[in-house]
């Protein structure tokens, strides 16, 4: 059951890798690379928005909402375009890992929440002190 998990997560993050080139090729709609991009950052990135270790709600992202969504967006994106962004993606996922991507996206959302938090406190003190 386990090698049975680990294959399943294997095919998830190589379909995510591969909406992330289908994001990038210019056949994509503009509207489907938004999403599709989004979904693939979301899905690669090593920060969950709703952590792991929440009961219930932690795995769920992972587990029925993330799929439904790449199902979702993989429906909008033309077909000849995602098999040759799953042949990249299965490429790809042949060569070694890099630790500075990881260290990029980790920088990226932390930049991200620092931002949110300062948009956030300079609405309170406008609208506070008025």
């Amino acid at each position: 059951m386990l090698t049975s998990l680990r294959h399943k997560a294997r095919a998830l993050t190589r379909e995510c890798h591969a909406l992330y080139f289908a994001a990038r090729d210019p056949r994509t709609p503009w509207y489907v690379k938004a999403v599709a991009a989004g979904i693939a950052a979301y899905a690669l990135s090593p920060i969950d928005l709703i952590p792991d270790f929440i009961p219930v709600l932690g795995i769920l992202d992972d587990v029925v909402l993330l799929p439904l969504a790449i199902v979702m967006v993989r429906k909008l994106i033309p077909e000849e375009v995602m098999a040759e962004s799953r042949a990249r993606a299965a490429e790809a996922s042949a060569r070694p890992a890099s630790r500075g991507v990881t260290v990029v996206i980790v920088l990226v959302w932390i930049a991200a929440l620092a931002m949110s938090g300062w948009l956030a406190y300079r609405c309170l003190v406008a609208y506070g002190a008025a």
